[in-house]
């Protein structure tokens, strides 16, 4: 069983083995809050800090039959002790959030983290009914407001899909332009109908243009940087001189949505095909943008 799961299981546990679904978020956000390392990330979602990938592993527990759930909340089946197996700083940090929010009910939870956190409640549809206008004030100042026009890239190579989506919203990105030739992904929360979901539930559109990409089979045995430079040279002598149409079209969607970003596999963007693409959208007529690798 994966790490993170114990941590979860051990979590339901010492809360009687019964907790509220949105209780449960809370609790876990505010855990990972006190981990350099944490087991899972957190957007702001409409009712402030959530993880995907939390509610992805709580549904697979749920199907192998270690949990079960009502429409509210989570009921703990295993009766194995998954606290005795976490690490010593791990358990103290649980019984601490123990100790500090275990007597909170959940409307005291989404409080506390909206008060103390407010750059996770940016997306809430209930803050107006749970908070005083100052507070109110603080998340509204913590939303990004940029809204200058910029052309972004971003990889999803080494960090987890709250991360990612937490630099779009950080950097007001209004569309995401996927730029992969297959958009598929092993990695949780990054194939095509996933991402395009997640994305528009935080607001942000999403687009894929496969014919910007790059097949799979040309991508193998890449070595050393020299390795991808070759590649790269031949996308710009293919694939960018035939798909200048559809340069153009992401031209505009710039202009229209004003902070877009191109996205791909590769955390290095010098490593990644959206870097060239991003080159070869400078070199447009009327180009005068900024273009920020995030």
């Amino acid at each position: 069983m994966y790490y993170r799961r114990k941590i979860t299981l051990s979590l339901i546990d010492i809360l009687g083995g019964k907790v509220e679904k949105i209780r449960l978020q809370k609790l876990l956000f505010l855990y990972t809050m006190k981990k350099q390392h944490p087991e899972y990330d957190f957007v702001p979602y409409k009712f402030g800090c959530y993880s995907f990938s939390a509610h992805g592993d709580l549904t697979t527990m749920v199907k192998k039959g270690i949990l079960s759930e009502t429409e509210k909340s989570y009921i703990k089946s295993d009766a194995k002790n998954y606290f005795n197996l976490l690490k010593p700083n791990d358990k103290k940090i649980l019984t601490q959030i123990l100790a500090d929010y275990g007597k909170m009910n959940q409307n005291s939870l989404i409080k506390h983290t909206y008060i103390n956190f407010p750059f996770y409640a940016i997306n809430s549809t209930i803050s107006e009914k749970m908070l005083e206008p100052e507070y109110l004030e603080r998340i509204k100042n913590a939303k990004p407001s940029d809204n200058s026009i910029v052309l972004f890239t971003i990889g999803y190579e080494g960090i987890s899909l709250e991360k990612y989506l937490q630099k779009l919203l950080r950097n007001n990105v209004k569309l995401l332009v996927d730029v992969r030739r297959n958009p598929l992904s092993m990695k949780y929360g990054f194939s095509k109908t996933s991402l395009k979901k997640y994305c528009k539930s935080l607001g942000i559109e999403y687009i894929h243009l496969p014919e910007m990409g790059i097949q799979s089979d040309k991508r193998k045995n890449l070595n050393s940087q020299n390795d991808y430079d070759k590649l790269f040279e031949e996308y710009e002598q293919t694939t960018l001189k035939e798909t200048v149409d559809t340069q153009i079209e992401i031209l505009s969607l710039l202009k229209h949505y004003r902070r877009i970003a191109l996205t791909c596999f590769e955390a290095e963007p010098r490593q990644c095909h959206r870097t060239r693409l991003a080159n070869a959208l400078q070199t447009l007529p009327k180009f005068k943008y900024k273009v920020i690798h995030i």
